[in-house]
């Protein structure tokens, strides 16, 4: 095989791969494909209904595979790759919607084309967009991808929408507009080039004319006396490439299945014993255009073949940043296994302990436990209602049971600040509560953020599951801690607090020197007075804010000693525990992947293993002479 043949079939297998990897032009492939894919020249075939498309792309692959008939008869776009296989070797043909049904009898490709279409349009004269994907194998061919599209239009016919003329050009153009597409455009001959279909859109699409192959068909169907000769030798229309007349097979050899090879020589004799066009002979009919065609195609190959490569390249480099995201396939082996779920593990408790200390967001609401909920539910609690004078005066009364205190309420003062600092326990509790739930958020974010376990469900799962006991655990230990402080501060009172509240102990009366009685002082006449349990309401409020101070400060010590700090140093001391008692297999149970990451991952290694063939060929190939 000639370096322009390996070249051009290096493309075609691309561009097959592209087509099977990427699924190009079914609407959910991978963009990346499908701008390489893009990037490829092709052959698109355009000519208006009745002009000879069909006939032109028999006689290139010389097999009788395209289904007939009047009217609109193409009605998908046919993605048709060739490749050319060593001689002696037998021709077949594959779908890509049957990839593993090889088709030796063509008459069959013929039907299968038939049938795909219907499966898509119905069997009615819809169009549809999406592609049929036709490669054909065989040592008669030259390396090729032409795309043969429904014929243009005038007019809607029976059965068709009135939009069928736009939607036939607009689809014509999809392929058409591409800059590394190669128009073959089809042309009656027995029609006036000036009203040709193919040449009108060439001539938008692609002005300069660099893209563009005039194609002259039914040059045998002219009228006596007349010829094409002024089309053929660019006088009537000029392209920068020279037009190649055609020859097609006759109604006649249609109808009984004539061998494409003898028509390929009924050709060849007609150009070479044909009076108008004898003297073009060498430069005329099927087998010379795809000559042309691959010729050229090899020219703008080697043009694309610097960003061609850059796109493989930068292709590459996706792809194995995407693998490594992906992680590589796991170990079978129950030590590998174990080691893998620990460095995993090592992974989350990295990125759980920089939420916390401040690496990245979250630990901050920790903070704002402290600093914002706690002071503000302690400012809420009702010591207003407790201290109120009706409850200080029931307080104290039912403290002194018959016998009413002498001075100082003392069991009253008691049984009023027991209850006061009882209140002290919701907010306590709270405050766990709100850090227990900060914590577990943190973990469910740090598994989330974890690359690593995004392979393993059935491990993330397990994993919450021993952290968030772990934390469980912590939050009883914490629990335990706070309402320890609150009941601390309710089990001993600082006695020198109310050692320096002034007493009111009744002054003795004074006697005169006749040994006078004494008059009783305004402190013993206001002994049950409201102004003396207000007294005794202020001494206790005084107290339950020296005592909520400290707490405030105490329990996120507390929360921080058991919860925190506890989640950083031992968060994951449970899973440990527990992963240490199992056998390979449950550790296997563990490690199976999430269907849809072991799909992408076998995908990304197809696509880059694709890569790197294709840019090594090239290499090989692209340079030689």
């Amino acid at each position: 095989m000639t370096t322009m043949e390996s070249l051009i079939g290096l493309v075609n297998r691309i561009q097959r791969a592209c087509t099977v990897l990427g699924d190009y032009g079914g609407g959910t492939g991978d963009n990346a494909f499908n701008s390489l894919w893009e990037a490829l020249p092709t052959v698109a075939v355009v000519g208006g209904q009745s002009s000879g498309k069909s006939s032109v792309l028999e006689s290139i692959v010389g097999r009788d595979f395209l289904p007939r008939g009047s009217g609109i008869v193409t009605r998908r776009p046919l993605v048709l790759q060739l490749h050319k296989t060593e001689e002696g070797t037998e021709e077949y043909a594959e779908f890509l919607h049957l990839p593993k049904k090889k088709f030796i009898d063509f008459a069959l490709v013929r039907k299968e084309i038939q049938d795909e279409t219907d499966r898509i349009t119905g069997k009615s004269k819809q169009i549809s967009p999406v592609p049929i994907h036709l490669s054909i194998f065989s040592p008669n061919v030259v390396n090729l991808t032409l795309i043969d599209l429904p014929g243009l239009t005038k007019v809607a016919v029976e059965g068709q929408p009135e939009t069928i003329v736009e939607d036939i050009e607009s689809m014509v153009r999809t392929y058409v507009d591409k800059p590394n597409c190669i128009i073959l455009a089809i042309s009656p001959a027995n029609q006036d080039i000036a009203t040709s279909d193919a040449i009108k859109l060439a001539k938008e699409v692609d002005p300069t004319g660099e893209r563009t192959f005039g194609v002259l068909t039914k040059l045998d169907l002219m009228d006596k006396g007349t010829n094409a000769l002024e089309v053929l030798e660019g006088r009537s229309y000029r392209l920068q490439h020279p037009w190649v007349g055609i020859v097609n097979r006759s109604q006649a050899d249609i109808n009984r299945n004539a061998d494409m090879m003898l028509a390929r020589r009924k050709e060849r004799e007609y150009f070479d014993t044909s009076p108008d066009y004898g003297h073009l002979a060498s430069k005329m009919g099927s087998e010379y255009l795809a000559k042309l065609l691959s010729k050229h195609l090899e020219s703008v190959i080697r043009s694309r073949i610097p960003s061609i490569l850059s796109l493989i390249n930068k292709s590459i480099e996706e792809l194995e940043r995407e693998l490594d995201r992906l992680g590589r396939p796991v170990a079978v082996d129950a030590g590998a296994q174990l080691y893998t779920i620990l460095e995993m593990c090592r992974a989350f408790d990295k990125i759980f302990k920089e939420h916390l200390d401040g690496g990245r967001p979250g630990g901050d609401r920790i903070y704002g436990v402290f600093d914002n909920q706690l002071p503000a539910a302690l400012k809420k609690l009702p010591f207003d209602r407790h201290l109120s004078l009706q409850s200080v005066k029931r307080i104290v009364s039912e403290a002194d049971g018959y016998q009413p205190h002498l001075i100082a309420p003392e069991q009253g003062y008691r049984r009023l600040i027991e209850g006061a600092l009882g209140y002290f326990r919701g907010p306590a509790e709270a405050s766990v509560d709100a850090v227990h739930f900060v914590l577990k958020e943190l973990v469910r974010k740090s598994i989330a953020e974890t690359q690593e376990l995004k392979r393993f469900p059935s491990l993330q799962v397990e994993l919450a599951l021993a952290a968030n006991t772990s934390l469980e655990k912590f939050r009883e230990e914490s629990k335990k801690s706070v309402i320890r402080l609150v009941e601390m501060e309710s089990a001993y009172l600082t006695a020198e607090f109310f050692r320096k509240i002034p007493q009111e102990m009744e002054r003795p009366a004074v006697a005169n020197s006749k040994n006078q009685a004494a008059s009783p002082s305004p402190a013993t006449q206001d002994l049950y007075g409201d102004g003396h349990f207000r007294r005794i309401a202020s001494n206790v409020s005084a107290y339950v804010s020296i005592v909520s101070d400290t707490l405030r400060n105490t329990i996120p010590k507390a929360c921080v000693y058991c919860q925190v700090r506890q989640a950083k140093l031992a968060l994951l001391n449970y899973f440990y525990s527990q992963i240490s008692k199992r056998e390979g297999k449950q550790l296997g149970l563990l490690l199976d992947e999430d269907p849809a990451l072991m799909g992408r991952r076998l995908e990304c290694a197809q696509r880059l293993e694709l890569y790197k063939k294709a840019r090594d060929e090239i290499d090989a190939v692209a340079w030689v002479r």
